[in-house]
């Protein structure tokens, strides 16, 4: 199988040849592989000072380097690029649908692009978290409102960006501290929950895969999220005591897991921690397929190089079903 069709495989609740991986975003590319991937290699100010040549030679060298990055980490999804686009939230750049084209090329239709797709509210900082708590209390017909707003747009724009290409959309607004949800769940059920599963079933209508992913203690709200029908579910944040094998248990037979190998065990744990962490994963994600191998964040920048590269050999020791 391919690492596409593994993805797809997990995706649909099958079982692959082997357990696939992928990340939300990778931070690591210049300290593993010499070649800049991040959001800041993109932003529409530093492509939009070079001339017409300098520009194209700067897209082209960056579908190489995302490929190139890709392929040696051997994702079945590849996240991004982010970080350029255009200032209109329902249209997308025509670098973008440059890199999308090229990158796709460039891996041969082995691989599968996924982008940022959601399109609902999200946890804020404390002085929003206020404002957002008298909103409800005050004006709910006007929470309701921006929500509907928020949810069209994001199902326009994923429209446009399966138009280009996009194989899978990254629903990454974040729900969940680690004490739980942002919101009470009955809250949740009227304030995010319709407005996500909108998303999700268009998305599905423009023949997206949908990785719905939240940090934190998911557990209140699991059947929420469950009953919005995602094709997957991500990080399954053991920093919140999610445990992936109760979560597996619970809904294993309904959506695809994607997680959950410890982060601040990469970070600061012993290597020791990092091995159990991930062995941990697989051991309880893979049987009867539907699961992804990822971390349960992002592999972010300053996170020891080597940590990542031990989960990884871990993984490839592992994937074999």
């Amino acid at each position: 199988m391919t690492p596409k069709d593994r993805a797809i495989a997990a995706l649909n609740l099958k079982t692959p040849d082997k357990v696939p991986t992928f990340e939300l975003e990778f931070q690591l590319s210049r300290e593993m592989f010499g070649r800049d991937i991040s959001p800041e290699a993109l932003r529409p100010n530093n492509i939009g000072k070079l001339s017409a040549r300098e520009r194209d030679a700067k897209l082209n060298q960056l579908a190489e380097d995302f490929a190139y990055v890709y392929e040696q980490l051997d994702y079945s999804i590849m996240p991004g690029p982010y970080g350029i686009n255009s200032g209109d939230s329902t249209a997308i750049s025509p670098e973008l649908k440059f890199l999308f084209k090229k990158i796709l090329e460039l891996t041969k239709g082995t691989r599968m692009l996924g982008y940022h797709a959601d399109g609902t509210f999200s946890i804020t900082d404390a002085a929003g978290m206020t404002e957002f708590a008298y909103r409800i209390a005050d004006d709910p017909a006007g929470v309701h409102a921006q929500a509907k707003h928020m949810a069209d747009r994001a199902i326009a724009r994923n429209k446009v960006l399966a138009d280009a290409g996009l194989e899978v959309g990254l629903l990454c607004s974040d729900y969940c501290y680690n004490s739980g949800p942002f919101t009470s769940p009955n809250m949740f059920s009227e304030f995010v929950q319709p407005y996500l599963a909108k998303i999700i079933q268009e998305g599905k209508k423009c023949g997206l895969y949908m990785i719905k992913h939240t940090d934190g203690n998911i557990m209140p709200i699991l059947d929420q999220l469950i009953e919005c029908e995602p094709h997957g579910l991500h990080s399954i944040d053991p920093m919140a005591g999610v445990d992936i094998k109760e979560v597996k248990a619970l809904v294993g037979h309904k959506v695809c897991l994607c997680g959950n190998v410890h982060c601040a065990a990469l970070q600061t744990g012993t290597d020791e921690e990092v091995i159990a962490s991930a062995e941990y994963a697989i051991n309880h994600g893979k049987p009867g397929g539907g699961y992804i191998f990822c971390t349960s964040n992002v592999p972010f920048l300053g996170m020891p190089v080597r940590r990542y590269k031990m989960i990884l050999d871990v993984w490839k020791r592992m994937r074999d079903y």
